[in-house]
């Protein structure tokens, strides 16, 4: 079995790249029709899509604290956008804040609890926060509902046969 940081980091960079490229896609697909309501003249709609995009960016380049706020400015316009709860989640999981982490991502999990990401978000919280255990549960969970990156995290360090 590898050593915990090199554990720690390892799914740290799965994670992060997985969530950028995800994030990434939204904010570019928003950008397009952003684009499209500027050249026609009309003005850029500022609805719960629009903040979770802010915060999407922010968070891809690592201002994870701005990110916060602009996720809460999406929930607050839409308390159902699972995502938004994620992503606030995953941000201040970022910031050390794991309790608050945790409680975001159980908030997403609420509305999406068949969302392998959210689970496999969850348990690299519980991993960063040293709960080993309940890492482990979610990384299960999360590769048994098909998330890919929680399967190539538990073959990397030996729970699952490649």
């Amino acid at each position: 079995m590898k050593s915990k940081p090199a554990i720690l980091i390892y799914i740290s960079c799965l994670f992060a790249a997985a969530l950028v490229f995800s994030l990434s896609s939204v904010v570019l697909a928003q950008e397009k029709t952003t684009t499209k309501s500027r050249t026609a003249g009309k003005p850029v709609k500022k609805d719960a899509n629009f903040w979770f995009n802010k915060g999407a960016l922010l968070s891809t380049y690592g201002n994870h604290k701005a990110a916060v706020q602009y996720f809460q400015k999406a929930i607050s316009m839409d308390p159902n956008f699972s995502k938004a709860y994620f992503s606030q989640g995953v941000s201040f999981g970022q910031l050390g804040l794991y309790p608050k982490a945790v409680a975001q991502i159980n908030m997403a999990l609420k509305q999406e609890p068949q969302n392998g990401m959210y689970h496999y978000g969850r348990g690299r919280v519980y991993l960063l926060w040293g709960d080993k255990d309940k890492a482990m549960d979610d990384f299960k969970k999360a590769a048994d509902l098909g998330d890919e990156d929680a399967l190539k995290y538990l073959e990397y360090i030996g729970e699952v046969a490649k």
